[in-house]
């Protein structure tokens, strides 16, 4: 059997999230191979769509709010059911725009992981509102840094975006291209034009460091965390 969440790991390039998932599954991917043997905990893992890239791992446990099935824990983000530093790798991924108090995720976060451990989290800088059931939070860059420097004495914090301006501002596009062709019930037609917008919004990224960077009129869609405790 195909484990679940392929759409996230290898998201077609006609995806209005694209250029979200794509740059973020690289990442990860690089990452599971740097957790061999560590013990990771997924926190609020969904279906857990990136557990195939930290197989090596000594153990991998998923938490998430009551009624998921493919967790093996259930609780809040800002109140982990876990014990003090007992995770090597800390999994934090498009969870925080959704949660009640962010500042607190990111103290739970501390919390469990281990001395020299990391966390890795992702969320928006900029997308549509989408509650699921809430959406509540967007970041900058520094705002995020400000987030995890105040709650917790990490080592280091780097923040880094997923993707660039272009990128972010072919999601926005894409979104709504794919939102008109589900109402026309054209949905095959919204994903080739998508298709054509999310290459050329990566193309023209990669043609200039100014784009890809967080700089003064930067629009980024996501950001990826790491913070070394």
């Amino acid at each position: 059997m195909r484990p679940a969440g392929a759409e996230h790991r290898d998201p077609g390039i006609g995806s209005p999230n694209w250029s979200v998932r794509r740059p973020m599954a690289r990442w990860l991917e690089h990452e599971g191979k740097a957790a061999a043997g560590l013990r990771v905990l997924d926190v609020g893992c969904g279906i857990k769509p990136y557990l195939p890239y930290f197989a090596g791992a000594a153990s991998y446990v998923g938490i998430d709010v009551p009624g998921n099935p493919a967790a093996d824990l259930h609780g809040s983000a800002e109140q982990l059911p876990i014990e003090d530093e007992s995770f090597d790798v800390v999994l934090c991924l498009q969870v925080l725009e959704h949660v009640e108090d962010p500042a607190r995720v990111v103290r739970e976060l501390y919390r469990v992981t281990r001395p020299g451990g990391r966390v890795l989290a992702a969320t928006h800088g900029t997308q549509v509102y989408h509650p699921l059931p809430e959406d509540h939070w967007r970041w900058t860059h520094t705002g995020l840094e400000r987030l995890f420097a105040g709650n917790g004495s990490w080592r280091s914090v780097t923040v880094t975006p997923g993707a660039g301006t272009c990128a972010c501002l072919g999601m926005l596009l894409a979104t709504y291209i794919d939102l008109i062709a589900q109402r026309l019930h054209v949905v095959w037609a919204g994903r080739i034009v998508n298709a054509v917008v999310n290459r050329t919004a990566a193309a023209i990224d990669g043609r200039s460091r100014l784009l890809r960077e967080p700089v003064p009129g930067s629009l980024h869609a996501n950001f990826h965390v790491e913070a070394t405790r």
